[in-house]
């Protein structure tokens, strides 16, 4: 339901998950996430007046500093796990998602956010999530918030990123080579395959890279050929607020509200090739429409 007003609601992505005894290691059901509703703070403006002084850094840098060690922990914990689940690639799958709705609403919580979900009846589908992408919270948001079910696709040298890159792979997400166009579509159509074949949902942030300041970049249009390759819909994830609380390139971590929102899905099941321009702009033109002011593009 969506939630307004003075109260809101954060989902609570359960540890029973661990109990779960009706997984599907063959990949032909994707296990729903038991959800329950929380009230937290709510926003009380959307308007946030930066605090930059030494007491805010100085908080700051212990939040960081208790985020990195925390998640060391979890990313060993689950490390250890996934290397005993070698012979069991759904069920690795699983696991790293319940890594990431641990960690990921752990990270959250440590930074102090006030956040806001709406939506929420969107977001157990099986589907293309999509996100805008501005701040390293969205990556926090994203493990935290997507079901049970769902892989990742990062580039093939994630892998020698430290500890975080071993996890992924045995987590058995998904990975592309960018380095050329030919590799690149290769790449796409095994991830489809994969997708399909398991019965997976997928997560991308299509702009490709982080916003600088917030603002929306142009879209890339590799979610359009997966959908049209895996005929998931489309469910856009729009995230507020997360460039103030944690800028590209900086390390300093602030306390504003954040808002995400699950929207309409998106059905693809008559998308033709011929229109992949057009799908592009579809989807662009909706963050456009959902997006407050101070992040829509200038132009």
């Amino acid at each position: 339901m969506d939630n307004t007003g003075g109260g809101s609601f954060m989902r609570n992505r359960r540890l029973e998950s661990f109990l779960d005894t009706n997984s599907t290691p063959n990949g032909k059901q994707t296990p729903k996430i038991l959800v329950r509703e929380e009230v937290v703070r709510s926003p009380k403006s959307d308007v946030y007046v930066e605090d930059d002084g030494w007491i805010s850094a100085l908080i700051s840098c212990v939040r960081i500093v208790v985020c990195f060690l925390s998640m060391m922990v979890t990313t060993f914990i689950w490390s250890l796990i996934l290397l005993l689940l070698l012979p069991w690639p759904y069920e690795r799958i699983r696991q790293g998602n319940i890594y990431g709705h641990v960690t990921g609403r752990m990270l959250m919580w440590i930074l102090g956010n006030p956040i806001r979900i709406e939506g929420t009846e969107f977001s157990n589908e099986r589907a293309i999530y999509v996100c805008n992408h501005a701040s390293p919270i969205d990556i926090f948001l994203m493990m935290w918030l997507t079901p049970t079910g769902t892989v990742g696709i990062a580039k093939k040298e994630i892998i020698w990123y430290p500890l975080f890159g071993l996890l992924y792979v045995l987590a058995n997400h998904l990975r592309i080579d960018r380095s050329n166009p030919t590799a690149a579509i290769q790449s796409m159509k095994e991830v489809a395959l994969a997708v399909v074949k398991n019965n997976l949902s997928l997560i991308i942030f299509p702009e490709g890279t982080r916003s600088k300041n917030g603002r929306l970049l142009p879209f890339k249009k590799g979610f359009v050929h997966l959908a049209l390759q895996t005929r998931l819909p489309i469910v856009p994830m729009v995230f507020t607020g997360t460039h103030h609380a944690w800028r590209k390139g900086g390390l300093h971590v602030r306390p504003p509200p954040i808002t995400v929102k699950y929207l309409r899905p998106i059905k693809t099941d008559d998308w033709t090739e011929d229109k992949v321009n057009d799908y592009v702009r579809l989807l662009h033109d909706i963050y456009v429409e959902n997006l407050p002011e101070a992040q829509r593009p200038l132009h």
